[in-house]
């Protein structure tokens, strides 16, 4: 696992792109370069090109058969166009397998459809990002609102159904995207699913590993979602994303969703902090949808 150091230039562009990072963090519009507006049309047009051949492609299929292979493809490549060059570490399970992963950004589902074929929950605003949530949409992603607590019935039933139609579902249990720097508390409501838990299904704990990108492509703080998407596609050349994945473990061994939330989080916290060969750090932003707030000392303004 371990990986080439940076070189200068890459460290220089890091930076530069840490400052633009922070600006948009802010909720500042961040404006495209000329050469930025060129490499965001060149990926919208490759974007585009694998839609015309990918869901022509998945409609047809679902005409004789259920469970279209047309949309984890399309979701790879398009992982791949938009820069991520994605490398998965471990084994995911095929089936029966409920992962349970860190969140930094919406290329997350990009890459973990297109690696394990599983559908998602997400937060709400994604599906608003015009094209990547109808994307999304199409992996049977369940989109929920973190401050609709009277919807956590619904939202349960619909994590059930995705459940028993695709055989792998994913939920990132933080409740917002983070840094890749900082693991927040998991909220277990959404593994009520697991209590008890379906017959025969595991949970699986995974990593997103974007390196030192990490902070320049996670979206949080303030910028909108398609305004992360466009900074995102505009960026030069392509990043490395490890995903790992964890030992699996039976839900069946640990007394409801809470203690299952515990083990997950403990397993990516390790293998986390193995990776950054160091501790995590606390986040410092805040998040008023899942009331948090960073200690005093480390919160940005």
């Amino acid at each position: 696992m371990d990986k080439p150091a940076l070189s200068d230039r890459a460290r220089r562009r890091a930076e530069k792109y840490g400052r633009k990072r922070m600006a948009a963090m802010r909720g500042e519009t961040v404006p495209l370069t000329v050469p930025g507006w060129i490499r965001f049309t060149i990926r919208a047009i490759g974007i585009l090109a694998l839609l015309i051949v990918f869901v022509p492609l998945h409609y047809l299929y679902r005409i004789f058969a259920y469970g279209s292979p047309f949309p984890m493809l399309f979701l790879r490549y398009t992982a791949r166009v938009v820069g991520a060059k994605v490398h998965r570490i471990g084994t995911p399970l095929r089936r029966d397998v409920f992962f349970v992963s860190n969140h930094l950004s919406w290329i997350d589902i990009l890459a973990l459809a297109g690696a394990s074929g599983t559908a998602f929950v997400a937060k709400q605003e994604l599906s608003e990002v015009p094209v990547i949530g109808w994307l999304c949409s199409l992996n049977r992603t369940v989109f929920v609102k973190r401050e609709n607590r009277m919807g956590v019935a619904e939202q349960i039933n619909a994590l059930k159904e995705a459940l028993q139609d695709n055989w792998s579902v994913t939920v990132f249990p933080e409740g917002t995207v983070t840094d890749g720097q900082s693991i927040l508390p998991f909220k277990s409501s959404m593994l009520s699913v697991l209590e008890p838990p379906p017959s025969g299904v595991l949970v699986q704990p995974v990593v997103m590993d974007y390196g030192a990108v990490a902070e320049e492509i996670s979206w949080i703080g303030e910028e909108s979602g398609l305004h992360n998407a466009m900074r995102v596609m505009a960026r030069p050349g392509t990043f490395r994303l490890d995903i790992h994945f964890l030992d699996p473990f039976s839900p069946e061994d640990h007394r409801g969703r809470k203690a299952i939330a515990a083990q997950a989080r403990t397993q990516i916290v390790e293998r986390l902090e193995e990776v950054l060969g160091k501790p995590l750090r606390d986040y410092q932003h805040t998040v008023e949808a899942i009331r948090y707030r960073p200690p005093a000392s480390t919160e940005k303004t």
